[in-house]
C-alpha cells in the first residue's frame, strides 16, 4: 500500500481488524520497521486525538514525527494552478509538497472543507494536491469528504465489543450548534457497508448524506424506530449535503438519551470526540457504563500504527 486516503485502500477489513488487534496487544514490537524514518503531520485544522494518536503511533514504530500546525506556522499555500500569486498566498503547493517531500518519509494531512462550495470540497484539493506533488506516500487525517483513520478505528472497535455474530450498528444525527462536514459519517458508512453488520442510518429529513456514499443503506427517519434492537450507537452530527453546509434544524429532540437507550439491544454507545454534552448526548449516556468513546479513542493509535505500518513494509 502507497497511500491511504480512503476507506476503499483497505482491502480485507476482517484482516486489518485482526491485524490491528495483534498490534495493540504489543504495540512495541515493530520498532525496528521505522527506525531512520520520519513521518510530517501537517495540520491546517485543529486537532486533539488525530495529532496525539497519530504521534504516538509513529513512534510506536520507531518512527521520527515532525508536527506542524500548518494554518498558523506556515506561509499562506497556493493550491490553484496557474495562478497569479499576488494576494495572501505565499508558496504554491507544488513546491512546498516537494519540499516537504526531502524532510519525510511519509506525510500526514489534516484538512478540513469549507462547507461552502460543495464541488471543491468534493475535489480534495488540498488532499490530491498533495498526492500529486509529494514524492512519498501520504496519508489521509480527515479531508474533506473522508476520515478514514477515524473509520478505522471504529471497525477495530465494533469488532472488540460485538456479543453478537452480526451486530446491528446505528448512525444516528444529532443537533449541534455549528455546521460540521461529512467526513466522519461518509467514512463510517463505507467501513461498516464492509463489514458483516445489520446497518441502518438516521437522521431528519433533509440530512441524507451523499447518495454515491450511502447507496443502498436503509434510511430511517423516526430515531427511536431506528434504535430499536440496536447493538451500537455511534453518534455524529454533519450539516446538510442537499442544501450544502447549511443547519436545517436543531431539532433537540434528536439528542441520545437514556430512554432512547433504552429501546436497543443494552447497546454499546460511540462518538468521536470531541462531543457536546446535553447537545449531542445526554449525561446519562455518556456517563454510563455502555459509553464506550474512551476506549474507541484509545484505538485511534492502533489503526494508524496499522495504516503506518503497512506503508513502511512497501518503502
Amino acid at each position: 500500500m502507497k497511500n491511504y486516503t480512503s476507506v476503499h485502500d483497505i482491502d480485507n477489513i476482517n484482516s486489518w481488524i485482526k491485524e490491528a488487534r495483534t498490534l495493540k496487544e504489543s504495540p512495541l514490537s515493530h520498532m525496528g520497521l521505522g527506525t531512520n524514518k520520519t513521518i510530517g503531520l501537517l495540520f491546517f485544522n485543529s486537532s486533539l486525538r488525530t495529532r496525539l494518536s497519530t504521534q504516538k503511533a509513529a513512534l510506536n514504530l520507531g518512527m521520527n514525527p515532525i508536527v506542524m500546525n500548518v494554518s498558523g506556522d506556515a506561509w499562506g499555500i497556493e493550491f490553484e494552478d496557474g495562478s497569479v500569486m499576488n494576494g495572501g498566498t505565499a508558496e504554491h503547493i507544488k513546491e512546498a509538497a516537494a519540499v516537504v517531500s526531502q524532510y519525510c518519509d511519509i506525510i500526514a494531512v489534516r484538512a478540513f472543507p469549507s462547507l461552502t462550495d460543495k464541488a471543491k470540497d468534493e475535489s480534495e484539493y488540498v488532499l490530491n494536491a498533495f498526492i500529486k506533488h509529494a514524492s512519498v506516500p501520504i496519508v489521509n487525517m480527515e479531508s474533506a469528504t473522508g476520515h478514514p483513520l477515524q473509520a478505522l478505528t471504529d471497525a477495530i472497535t465494533i469488532s472488540e465489543y460485538s456479543k453478537v455474530a452480526k451486530p446491528k450498528v446505528v448512525l444516528t444525527w444529532a443537533p449541534h450548534v455549528k455546521a460540521l462536514p461529512h467526513a466522519v459519517a461518509n467514512s463510517f458508512t463505507q467501513a461498516m457497508q464492509k463489514m458483516d453488520v445489520e446497518f441502518v442510518i438516521t437522521h431528519p429529513e433533509g440530512y441524507e448524506l451523499n447518495p454515491d456514499i450511502t447507496g443502498n443503506t436503509p434510511i430511517v427517519y423516526d430515531q427511536k424506530e431506528a434504535f430499536a434492537n440496536a447493538d451500537f450507537i455511534y453518534t455524529k452530527n454533519w450539516s446538510s449535503y442537499k442544501d450544502y453546509g447549511k443547519i436545517l434544524n436543531n431539532d433537540l429532540d434528536w439528542m441520545v438519551t437514556a430512554e432512547k437507550m433504552a429501546l436497543t439491544n443494552s447497546a454499546k454507545f460511540m462518538h468521536c470526540l470531541p462531543v457536546r454534552r446535553n447537545v449531542v448526548v445526554a449525561d446519562a449516556v455518556l456517563d454510563s457504563e455502555n459509553a464506550i468513546v474512551i476506549p474507541q479513542a484509545n484505538n485511534r493509535t492502533f489503526a494508524a500504527q496499522l495504516v503506518l505500518k503497512k506503508i513502511l513494509e512497501n518503502l
